[in-house]
């Protein structure tokens, strides 16, 4: 409700609510309607993707830095849009679909490197983290050989954002959001299991590798429909989990509170670059945060494993 309200043009409690009942004509509707609330709306479901997103990869990884950000995945999804945008011109659907083919290949490509009569999460992550290096400088050297304009353009979209959103980009891709959450909804059992490790999970009746592969696909597929719309976000898939974990006092990192916990900080971070930063891109707050929390992840990491030993 707060991100309807305010803004370059403020609004009372009651102009947002005869809006969206469809009491109120004139500007007022048009801003609240088609501005903002597809706006709210994609920060709320994109957050909860994300952090869904995270939560797989890492039950997958059984690691806290286990999330696409951290394997290659956001990165892969921004080399397919990049491509688009630097040697097609792209417009919104040509870019969607490159960030998608791209996000799936890198995962394609990840997972062949790391397998070895199965995966094992260290080399899921070490593999995904040199394929991340591989990208940004792959990524830093196409947006240096392409035109001033359109290097601009790849870069700006490179910092994520999901201002000037239309409900026209937002429903198609909300709708497969949906149904990517039924599958991870699905999958969350077996996943849960495979937690355990893989001989536990084994005698409990579950197919490792399967589980693993399927988690890939719905982690990736949640990532790069985002990624398509609104650019590669960085690290709410990383921090959702682990901050919703800890709040709830689990054991483990759960798929609904992990959503919940993304929502949250997405909408937050995009009503501060919204409001507060002169209406910059999301993806600027989320790196500057999820920066010092990844330091903080690491330096209670670091206290944990000596208290064992």
């Amino acid at each position: 409700m707060l991100a309807l309200r305010i803004g370059d043009y403020p609004l009372t409690l009651a102009q947002v609510a005869g809006s969206l009942l469809g009491q109120e004509d004139g500007f007022a509707a048009t801003v609240v309607v088609e501005w903002r609330l597809p706006r709210a709306f994609g920060a709320l479901i994109f957050g909860a993707a994300l952090g869904v997103s995270g939560a797989m990869f890492q039950s997958l990884t059984r690691n806290p830095l286990g999330s696409p950000d951290i394997i290659g995945f956001t990165t892969g999804s921004y080399t397919g849009a990049l491509i688009v945008i630097i040697f097609a011109g792209g417009g919104f659907y040509a870019i969607a679909t490159g960030s998608l083919v791209g996000g799936l290949l890198t995962a394609v490509a990840v997972y062949a490197f790391a397998y070895r009569r199965g995966v094992t999460s260290f080399r899921l992550i070490i593999v995904g983290i040199g394929m991340t290096a591989m990208l940004n400088a792959f990524n830093t050297y196409l947006l240096m050989r392409a035109e001033r304009e359109v290097a601009l353009a790849g870069a700006t979209w490179g910092a994520g954002s999901v201002s000037g959103l239309a409900w026209s980009q937002v429903a198609p891709v909300s709708a497969l959001l949906l149904a990517a959450f039924a599958l991870a909804a699905l999958v969350s059992r077996p996943m849960r299991a495979s937690e355990l490790g893989d001989d536990a999970a084994s005698a409990l009746g579950v197919n490792v590798e399967r589980t693993r592969l399927a988690v890939v696909v719905v982690a990736v597929a949640l990532t790069a429909l985002v990624t398509a719309v609104a650019g590669p976000i960085a690290f709410v898939a990383l921090a959702a989990p682990q901050l919703a974990r800890r709040l709830t006092g689990s054991a483990g990192v759960t798929l609904a509170a992990s959503a919940a916990m993304g929502a949250l900080l997405l909408s937050v971070s995009d009503l501060i670059a919204q409001n507060l930063l002169a209406n910059l891109p999301v993806g600027v707050v989320t790196v500057s945060v999820g920066g010092l929390y990844l330091v903080w992840l690491l330096v209670m990491e670091t206290r944990r494993r000596s208290v064992r030993r």
